[in-house]
């Protein structure tokens, strides 16, 4: 399919503006076709020659201005049509088919009670799946719906929907909207709704899932509510849409779509099993950053997609923010979990040979197959990051000021870099632009180190700067404290800025600790003087700031990953520290780190045994620590982090025949599929108890699950089985295809799997060739042999990378995926 480039969207966004879409979708002609007929009344400034995207499996008939067109004229993806100067009609009737894959009109029908579900994702270059249409973010429009449901049905849409006495459902045509943020979403759903500001507001989600819902219904109208309020005193523009809808669905590739007044939401984030307090301030802030694309990225939508991180960056931000202050009742600081989780992805992301700057220059970004590879840890983690140094740096008021402007100077139209920059400009004294050159237009990531000198009055901190980027960061000065030793206090905290003018002056004895962007206010490597790591190995726990534990974990993670600082190091350190440490975002987040990263890959393949009863006993440590129900998050993740560590079968086995961990937690059915796929692994399971188990969790998660289990089988037979599954048929849905990925490829499996990392390459290239760019997503991350750390595993990956068949899509994920391993033999080396 040709992908459109920026040069055909300028000329196409010279040449016309568009009115009106009036769109008529069919969903009642069966589970693998709809019907749709689209009108749009548009207007050509000039005469000349231009395109319409339509994507169908039957084009039955093609009008402009009433008069027809040849079908046959449809080339691949693309009608071409000529124009003369002044108002047009082109009218399309169609038959377009129900995707497998979350791209387009994706069908979904559930396996516990045989309900069918569809919804649109209509992102980037997927509009064309559903309707004709000339499909760039700059070519905004008024959208008028209306949808024919079977009996039964809702219809869900962006404006709100009321079904007609012909049985037909029609939305409120919308304000002007991008092709892409067009969403309907129609099944027997179930909803919660109420009433806000004025507003309509509900959720939804499938039938099955309807008591999960309930049980949280409360909460997560609740935080929307409160995002709402506060999002209104930041904000001088009101919400610009007639209501706000939250739908759930099943199968969604990403965590969730912003589409105006109907935001969706992959349906995992209505919780069929315990979850941590982590977990539930991830959705609160997912809530919270598609809430604030209402204002940044649909009243105001980007010109063209190199400047998709604008609004990805001002919606991460926003949401932990926001969160910060208008959840803080329910949620501890968000900004230790994104420094520990988020931020991290964003280094990895930088350091790869794939990185780019998070602004991209716009020859960087030529059409939309390169804008796709964008979706990073740069353009959200890194973007958001520097939008808090931001921030910090001109002030918050000042900041909203400017972005009011931005709002207020192009509501209901497209803006670029260079005006939200200008805009932010106009409400401060600082070099805004200059700012903007120095950290969005440059890559990698700087590093801050810490040199000590002085004497034993005082002690005088050089910051030495490996990078190009200005810094206001607070330097943290600890020491021990003189009544218990194993605890740090802080003597104070000093801002500087970086690089320094002069030395700084810390008056008194030479500290314990000093840390270098404590707060976590800057997008930086940092690392510590000799003396300070020292303490920070032997005394992290003691240290009383959470946030800054969490930045001296993320110091010691990049170390490992940097050769400085032997993995078995951190897992020591670890083991030492994780009793004591009393924030769940920390903990979770240095568990993760330990099992799939140091465990698996860091570590040679002889020390993986040992890191692994290593993480059992510190998760049994764990469990022993919270036996009095005082903190049932950190119990849980002490949980699943032995039944993914368990090297023997025995106590995970009796926990399942038990129902129950002794003490808590019950075995509920994501404990269950866990400690099935981990008994998979270790050969302690046989088909029949995949069957047994699936047979009482028929839902779509036990689908996923038992297709995880039967993949993770340690028989040729399974492994051929499910090898077939994955490349040989396009059979399996997104989400199928990933829980068979995920079993297929396990550490204790080596030997067995040998012969598919080679096949892996061109089995993968054709697959992404068939089924398109989410698909080559999946086959990338899930799929990829990641276990195999060796020099022929790499060999075969770089030789591929010449492939000319090779999608870009996936052309970019192997090579993060071998830069990845790239680093991983390196880390063995060290």
């Amino acid at each position: 399919m040709p992908v459109l480039t920026r040069e055909e969207a300028q000329t196409r966004a010279h040449l016309l503006d568009i009115q009106r879409y009036t769109v008529d979708l069919d969903l009642t002609t069966g589970d693998e076709t709809f019907a749709s007929t689209t009108v749009i009344r548009f207007t050509a400034r000039t005469a000349g020659d231009t395109f319409v995207e339509l994507k169908p499996v039957t084009l039955h008939s093609l009008h402009l201005d009433g008069e027809p067109l040849d079908p046959a004229s449809l080339d691949d993806n693309r009608v071409p049509l000529t124009l003369t100067e002044g108002e047009h009609e082109l009218r399309a009737v169609t038959t377009m088919r129900y995707s497998r894959t979350g791209e387009g009109m994706h069908r979904f029908t559930d396996p516990t009670d045989g309900e069918s579900y569809v919804y649109t994702q209509l992102f980037m270059e997927d509009v064309q799946r559903v309707f004709a249409a000339f499909d760039q973010p700059d070519l905004k429009a008024v959208f008028e719906l209306t949808v024919k449901a079977p009996d039964g049905w809702t219809v869900l849409a962006n404006g709100i929907t009321e079904q007609l006495p012909d049985g037909r459902w029609q939305a409120a045509p919308t304000p002007l909207l991008s092709t892409y943020f067009v969403c309907v979403a129609a099944g027997p759903w179930h909803s919660v709704r109420t009433e806000h500001a004025g507003l309509p507001f509900a959720i939804h989600c499938r039938r099955s899932l309807a008591p999960h819902l309930d049980a949280d219904a409360d909460e997560i109208l609740d935080i929307t509510k409160a995002c709402f309020d506060r999002f209104h005193e930041k904000f001088e523009e009101p919400y610009p849409f007639d209501s706000y809808d939250q739908a759930f669905v099943p199968e969604f590739n990403a965590g969730a779509m912003e589409n105006p007044g109907l935001v969706t939401f992959r349906d995992e984030f209505v919780y069929r099993s315990a979850v941590t307090v982590t977990e539930r301030q991830t959705r609160a802030m997912v809530i919270a950053h598609e809430m604030a694309h209402m204002w940044f990225g649909d009243l105001v939508t980007l010109r063209w997609w190199d400047d998709i991180w604008l609004n990805e960056s001002f919606a991460e931000y926003m949401g932990y923010q926001t969160i910060n202050e208008a959840c803080a009742d329910r949620f501890p600081d968000t900004w230790i979990d994104f420094g520990i989780e988020r931020k991290a992805w964003g280094y990895d992301a930088d350091q790869r040979p794939s990185t780019h700057p998070v602004a991209p220059d716009p020859d960087a970004v030529p059409d939309t197959a390169s804008a796709l590879l964008n979706f990073d840890g740069i353009s959200y983690a890194k973007g958001a990051s520097a939008l808090r140094q931001l921030v910090a740096w001109m002030g918050e008021k000042d900041f909203l000021a400017g972005i009011n402007t931005h709002f207020r100077r192009h509501r209901f139209g497209n803006a670029t870099l260079a005006d939200f920059i200008d805009n932010l400009a106009s409400a401060t004294d600082r070099d805004v632009h200059a700012w903007a050159d120095q950290w969005l237009r440059t890559t990698g990531v700087d590093t801050l180190t810490p040199e000590l000198g002085g004497d034993e009055t005082r002690t005088t901190l050089t910051v030495h700067h490996h990078g190009s980027r200005p810094h206001r960061i607070a330097v943290g000065v600890y020491d021990r404290d003189l009544v218990d030793g194993r605890r740090l206090v802080r003597r104070e905290r000093v801002e500087i800025d970086v690089p320094q003018a002069e030395p700084l002056d810390l008056p008194g004895p030479r500290p314990a600790l000093v840390v270098l962007n404590d707060g976590d206010l800057t997008y930086a490597k940092v690392r510590l003087d000799d003396d300070s790591l020292e303490t920070a190995l032997r005394g992290l726990s003691g240290i009383p700031d959470a946030l800054t534990r969490a930045l001296v974990w993320n110091t010691l993670r990049d170390m490992v990953r940097d050769g400085e600082l032997d993995p078995q190091d951190y897992l020591t350190t670890a083991e030492a520290h994780l009793p004591e440490e009393t924030d769940l975002a920390v903990v979770q987040g240095v568990l993760a780190f330990a099992r799939t990263q140091i465990a698996d890959r860091y570590l040679p393949a002889d020390d993986r045994p040992a890191a692994l009863t290593l993480l059992t006993g510190l998760a049994r440590d764990l469990i022993r620590r919270t036996e009095d129900g005082d903190n049932p998050g950190l119990r849980l993740t002490a949980v699943r982090t032995y039944i993914s560590s368990a090297t023997q079968p025995d106590t995970i086995a009796g926990w399942l025949a038990d129902g129950t961990v002794p003490g808590g937690p019950e075995i509920d059915p994501e404990l269950r599929w866990r400690i099935l796929a981990r008994l998979a692994v270790l050969g302690a399971l046989d088909e029949a108890a995949i069957d047994s188990e699936l047979a009482r969790d028929p839902s779509a998660t036990g689908q996923e699950g038992a297709a995880r289990c039967r993949a993770a089988l340690p028989t040729p037979e399974a492994k051929a089985a499910a090898w077939s599954r994955l490349f040989d048929t396009d059979d399996l849905s997104n989400y199928l295809f990933t829980a068979t990925a995920q079993g297929f490829w396990q550490p204790e499996q080596a030997e067995l799997v040998r012969e598919y990392i080679p096949r892996y390459y061109p089995a993968a290239t054709a697959l992404a060739t068939r089924r398109g760019a989410a698909m080559a997503e999946a086959a990338g991350r899930h799929a990829f042999p990641a276990h195999a750390i060796d020099q022929e595993s790499l060999t075969f990956g770089e030789n591929h990378l010449t492939d000319p068949a090779l999608t870009p899509a996936l052309h970019r994920k192997l090579v993060d995926q071998l830069a990845d391993l790239r680093r991983a033999l390196k880390v063995r080396e060290a």
